[in-house]
């Protein structure tokens, strides 16, 4: 066993490399990651169990990656695909067919919301439940140590049962979540696989060789009966998985069943759920007085009552089942109707409510609502995470914080290079310390230019916190225009340290910050340092690229580990990630990093503030102040159908820059090329007729140039 710090989709694809012979992919987020390390691996002739590398062919959609799929293990070759959201959906026509026919495929799932009124590129269950219907058996991870060993499950299982399995996790939450955690060595699983049943797949394969007919049309009065003729097999399921996730358990330690349960064995009052909420709820029993628990949903099909009965104590009196996604008009939610069915002779009072729509932030408070809501007065089809103030179905948070890790959080753009040196913070400390570590990344829809928030944990205790840092010690802002539209302060912890990127003069940067900031640094007696990354990455050849600079800087002030010891070990992964850059790259990066320290000021700040961040008076200038997670369902009344006004990208400036082009008119041959491929489109000629021309205020006449173009030899041109 090893112990290695990745994300769950590398955690997934590591363990799923090994078992694949073929891949068919098909990027999409936020599962791309997994394709592209299947991908990678086979180009560098890694070999799976089969001492083979893995075939992968990238198609030209899901539904094709799902085909190829189909047809590899049609042809008695194991075959796996990687997917998520809308992707998945596509695949739903290959997954009916592939369970029908009794294939032992692995579809590996970052599961992610649906397009429904908006498009949304978050996490939640919306996805893998529209496919509970294909006959695919269903096994659900929890974190990030999940991802990698049910993985391995999915794939035993699927070749013993000889059906396809959906392996899925929370897509953002999970799939790009950096832990530390064990892994099997390829032996270990190598020694499990059942090969009278992959001998006996593979002999089922069709070949000219030995023909037969599949794929037939059945007319009524034979489908049904052929239907319920693979019963049994879905009944050994259940057993077939349990089998394999004692086998890992033996290896790794570690207790899986198709349900575990957790706390009190004497509960009065539990949830039920599927995925990374399970690890709040965990952290929430660990740290409270109460005889609570929790059932954790791995097997979600088939669904097994025998062994879910198993797992809940006989003093259970009431239960809330957390479902991640809204079937509107229905009943109730997917899992919270099958625990209902199971346990409709039980004598339980079973409420359900829904959480974590796109992504949605759940803290410890939340579900402590949950348990206290159960404890005074049951309330089904409830809400958590939201204000609801039209249908009155959420529940309010009660003050439970859990704060026993060091945090940081860490305000970067998309591009900006933070979130991947966020990452190597991550990665030095787990790989060099026995520290257990966890980096989240929150990402803005924008993607490239969009906001990046880095929330980064580091403990000496195992860290289940499944949601946003709630009370970080260290605070990195790097783009200083930030201040002018969100709060960033508001949890920073005691004697915290904070760190602004700016080319400004330090009393400029002190007149941008606003008061509520200025109080919160004084009251709390924050430390606050500006970094001046920008003109170190300038004297070393970096351009605007400061991240490994400011990464050495958090580190220097941190003392998370001793500051020389970073400094090696980062060397050591800019000699790996620039070894094709040459060695002036390499030496340069390394000479800005070990002069970071020097490029830091410390800021006192001894004087009041006058600028106060503007009250938003809309939806929008709420999403721009970052403040959307304060607006309450009635505020989306009139938007509930997806539609908005247009022109709303002039209330977006971000004011991102730190250098803008200037326009030299004596240089202009008047191509219009400039605008053509600006990437934000604000770079906008004109042609003024010589009316305009005369009209036009002084600093305009002084831009524009006379056409060279006969054709407009009357106009004036300025951008």
């Amino acid at each position: 066993m090893r112990t290695l710090t990745v994300d769950g989709n590398e955690a997934c694809s590591k363990t799923a490399y090994l078992f694949t012979e073929m891949a068919g992919i098909y990027p999409i987020t936020p599962s791309s990651t997994m394709a592209e390390h299947i991908d990678e691996w086979s180009n560098n002739d890694k070999l799976n169990i089969f001492n083979d590398k893995v075939k992968v062919v990238e198609m030209q959609s899901e539904a094709g990656a799902a085909g190829f799929v189909h047809g590899a293990l049609t042809s008695g070759v194991l075959a796996s695909t990687f997917t998520a959201s809308q992707g998945l959906l596509l695949m739903i026509p290959n997954m009916y067919k592939m369970a029908g026919e009794m294939l032992p495929g692995v579809i590996h799932v970052a599961a992610r919301s649906l397009s429904t009124h908006a498009l949304s590129i978050f996490g939640d269950h919306q996805d893998i439940y529209a496919c509970r219907s294909t006959g695919f058996c269903m096994l659900a991870s929890s974190s990030v140590q999940d991802a990698s060993y049910l993985a391995g499950v999915a794939h035993l299982s699927a070749i013993e049962a000889s059906l396809p399995f959906l392996h899925f996790f929370d897509g953002f939450r999970t799939s790009h979540e950096i832990n530390k955690i064990n892994v099997l060595e390829d032996d270990d699983y190598k020694k499990m696989i059942n090969k009278e049943a992959l001998d006996k797949f593979r002999k089922r394969a069709l070949n000219p060789l030995n023909p037969k007919t599949k794929g037939t049309n059945m007319n009524d009065d034979i489908y049904f009966q052929m239907t319920e003729a693979r019963n049994k097999d879905y009944e050994n399921v259940v057993n077939i998985v349990a089998k394999y996730m004692n086998k890992i358990n033996e290896l790794a330690g570690t207790n899986y069943k198709p349900f575990n349960y957790y706390g009190s064995k004497k509960a009065r009052n539990i949830i039920i759920a599927m995925g990374s909420i399970n690890e709040t709820i965990k952290e929430v029993i660990d740290n409270s007085n109460d005889e609570i628990g929790l059932i954790e949903v791995h097997l979600y099909r088939p669904f097994s009552k025998e062994y879910l009965l198993n797992e809940i104590p006989d003093t259970v009196e009431n239960i809330a089942v957390l479902d991640r996604t809204k079937e509107a008009g229905s009943t109730g939610e997917p899992l919270y109707l099958d625990v209902v069915a199971a346990l409709k002779d039980k004598d339980i009072n079973i409420v359900g409510g829904r959480y974590g729509l796109s992504s949605k932030n759940t803290t410890p408070a939340y579900i402590d609502s949950v348990y206290k809501m159960l404890n005074s007065k049951p309330v089904n089809n409830f809400t958590i995470g939201i204000e609801d103030d039209v249908t009155n179905k959420s529940l309010k948070p009660t003050d439970l914080k859990i704060n026993k890790h060091k945090e940081f959080l860490i305000f970067g753009f998309g591009s900006d290079g933070m979130v991947s040196a966020s990452k190597s913070i991550i990665k030095i400390v787990g790989n060099n310390t026995d520290k257990d570590v966890q980096g989240y990344f929150q990402y803005d829809s924008k993607k490239s230019g969009g906001i990046t928030i880095g929330h980064l944990r580091f403990s000496n205790t195992e860290i289940k916190s499944t949601y946003y840092v709630e009370n970080p010690e260290l605070i990195v802002l790097t783009k200083d225009t930030y201040f002018e539209q969100f709060n960033m302060l508001d949890n920073i912890k005691e004697n915290g340290i904070f760190i602004i990127c700016s080319e400004r003069k330090l009393e400029d940067i002190i007149n941008m910050i606003p008061k509520k900031t200025i109080d919160i640094i004084k009251n709390r007696k924050i430390k606050v340092f500006v970094s001046r990354a920008s003109e170190l990455a300038l004297k070393h050849n970096l351009r605007n690229k400061i991240s490994m600079i400011v990464e050495a800087q958090i580190m220097y002030l941190s003392n998370l580990i001793d500051y020389n010891e970073f400094l090696s070990y980062q060397e050591d992964a800019i000699k790996k990630q620039f070894s094709k850059k040459g060695k002036e790259i390499i030496d340069e990066n390394i000479k800005a990093i070990r002069e970071s320290s020097d490029y830091l000021e410390e800021l006192n700040i001894d004087t009041e503030s006058t600028v106060e961040l503007s009250d938003y008076k809309n939806v929008y200038e709420a999403l721009n102040a970052r403040c959307g997670n304060d607006l309450k369902v009635s505020d989306f009344l009139e938007f509930r159908d997806g539609t908005y006004e247009s022109g709303t990208s002039k209330l977006d400036k971000r004011m991102i820059s730190t250098t803008v082009p200037r326009w030299i008119n004596e240089n202009c041959i008047t191509c219009n090329q400039c605008s053509m491929v600006c990437p934000h489109s604000v770079i906008r000629p004109y042609l003024l007729s010589q009316e305009e021309y005369d009209n036009a205020p002084q600093m305009i006449k002084d831009r524009c140039i006379k056409m060279l173009n006969p054709l407009y030899k009357d106009y004036y041109f300025v951008i």
